[in-house]
């Protein structure tokens, strides 16, 4: 069963005004509604939007939507994907059309946005130990009680914490005790240590045990065969902690989640937990990938099992659906340009941006260049063939560290703009 988020706050985004505060919107739109400015369906380059400008390619997104549905459907995997990284109601809304059971997040300011708009069930995968904001979501359990909501703990003190701030609650917080790993992030080391906290969260009032949840992201960052072994083997150890835990009658839930899965490998994640369970043992196996909505063309075109080189067989590659449009606005020596577009408009914490395509006298065509170098508003380029007034396409790489530069994003059709996303970071 799909999760929920309201409708009518998610239609309600059109309404909002385009003025000064977006980026990138031509001055021919001040004014109108996001719904008006769809109606007149601008075309990208005509219209006068501002270079630099990060567009969505709307039959990718749709591409990627509805493969990664069906992936996990067929694999009786049920999908929370991280919302962190796009931060888009009107995206989350296309998720839930495609069959999401909930939405990840990682912080409580995340969850606030998440619940502004209504969104059910939702899963923090991170601890959650700050007695306000422990407060605010025992509020909102109270409020709503069709509110689903869970979040992760990884130590006796992190119960003890939250034991003491929800003191007196009428509805226990649900939690997952968090595996990690010698030298990874958060996580209890080891099964005997989360044992330990499961022992903790079965004992405190104000929790429910619910699950068993890690990270196997931070395992690896390769692909090769012995990396895939690594990723497996932590996996088979959150696997055998749920049976565990199991045996050991700590669960307060008739069905207990087990959740994985970032964006590289997810393919492994169904592997080990998707496959069957002890008799008896109702699971639901969650995985949380957010990055495959628009993909890339750098970091997931190499990690993804549905990337540039595919581990799987069993679903087409995702498309990259992100291209940054930046005008050059230098070429001040032979072979170098620059672009008006850099730190403050393109992610370049994992690769550069990609030069992919020239748009010249209203033509595209495939371009052949490097960028070697961003500053907050330049990209250098190496070329030999750009000049002033060109329009480069860029690929991107980690969609996690685009969507937060940018409030309003043009979905396109070709050069049409068929949508407007907004974000809320």
């Amino acid at each position: 069963m799909a999760g929920r988020i309201d409708r009518r706050a998610v239609a309600a985004i059109r309404e909002e005004r385009i003025d000064w505060r977006f980026k990138g919107m031509p001055p021919s739109l001040t004014g109108m509604t996001i719904a008006e400015a769809l109606a007149a369906r601008p075309d990208l380059f005509r219209e006068g939007f501002l270079p630099p400008v990060m567009t969505i390619d709307a039959g990718a997104l749709e591409h990627n939507l509805a493969t990664m549905a069906a992936w996990c459907a067929g694999r009786g995997l049920a999908h929370a994907p991280h919302g962190k990284t796009t931060m888009a109601p009107q995206l989350f809304a296309r998720q839930f059309d495609h069959g999401a059971w909930g939405l990840t997040c990682a912080t409580a300011s995340q969850l606030r946005v998440y619940r502004a708009f209504g969104v059910s069930p939702v899963m923090l995968a991170n601890e959650l130990v700050d007695e306000t904001a422990l407060a605010w979501v025992a509020g909102e359990l109270a409020r709503d009680e069709t509110f689903e909501f869970s979040c992760w703990v990884d130590s006796v003190a992190g119960v003890a914490r939250m034991t003491e701030a929800l003191r007196g609650v009428s509805r226990p917080v649900d939690v997952l005790v968090e595996l990690g790993f010698p030298g990874g992030r958060t996580g209890a080391r080891g099964r005997p240590a989360a044992a330990g906290v499961a022992e903790a969260v079965a004992a405190s009032p104000a929790l429910r045990l619910v699950g068993v949840g890690g990270y196997e992201g931070a395992v690896t960052h390769d692909t090769h065969p012995e990396a895939l072994d690594a990723v497996r083997a932590y996996l088979s150890d959150l696997r055998a902690l749920t049976v565990e835990l199991a045996d050991r009658g700590l669960f307060g839930a008739e069905r207990v989640i087990v959740t994985a899965g970032g964006s590289a490998y997810y393919d492994v994640v169904a592997e080990v937990l998707g496959a069957p369970w002890p008799d008896g043992l109702s699971v639901l196996p969650v995985v949380r990938g957010g990055a495959y909505l628009t993909h890339d063309s750098g970091l997931y075109a190499r990690q993804s099992p549905l990337g540039r080189h595919p581990r799987l067989d069993d679903a087409p590659p995702l498309r990259p659906a992100l291209r940054a449009w930046a005008q050059v606005n230098s070429a001040p020596e032979p072979g170098l340009a620059l672009l008006a577009a850099g730190k403050r408009d393109l992610p370049y914490d994992i690769d550069l941006p990609t030069p992919e395509v020239l748009r010249r006298d209203g033509a595209t065509v495939p371009l052949d260049a490097e960028v070697f170098s961003v500053n907050d508003q330049h990209a250098f380029v190496r070329h030999d063939k750009l000049e002033v007034g060109d329009w480069v396409g860029l690929g991107v790489s980690h969609p996690c560290t685009t969507f937060d530069k940018w409030a309003l994003i043009p979905v396109v059709d070709g050069e049409t703009v068929v949508d407007l996303v907004r974000t809320y970071f």
